[in-house]
């Protein structure tokens, strides 16, 4: 099973996208799911967690304005963002608990944000 983040883009400050996780080969492995990004020149930060009951939690800086989601049907999981901001630019991966133990983070997607 391999997780794989797509929907990134380039969109203007306030925008809106919706990305993706799907999980290759069946269902998701774990209890939770999360996103993480990395801006350029920093550390990977998580951004949100979904379990598999559908509780979420989120970083504070996307509060308000981030939703995460689950798909248990499609074995999709979604972050949409809203309100977007330029310093939100960054590669967003998504991960699972063991992803995360042998630091396989695959190729992300690429969010960019015009001021």
């Amino acid at each position: 099973v391999q997780l794989q983040a797509s929907g990134g883009g380039l969109v203007q400050a306030g925008g809106s996208l919706r990305l993706s996780c799907a999980s290759s080969g069946g269902p998701f492995r774990f209890n939770a799911v999360y996103w993480y990004r990395q801006a350029p020149g920093k550390q990977r930060e998580l951004v949100a967690t979904i379990w598999r009951n559908g509780s979420t939690n989120y970083a504070d800086s996307v509060k308000g304005r981030f939703s995460i989601s689950r798909d248990n049907v499609k074995n999709t999981v979604y972050l949409q963002m809203n309100n977007l901001r330029p310093e939100d630019r960054a590669v967003y991966y998504c991960a699972d608990p063991l992803s995360i133990r042998l630091d396989h983070w695959g190729q992300g997607t690429q969010v960019t944000v015009s001021s």
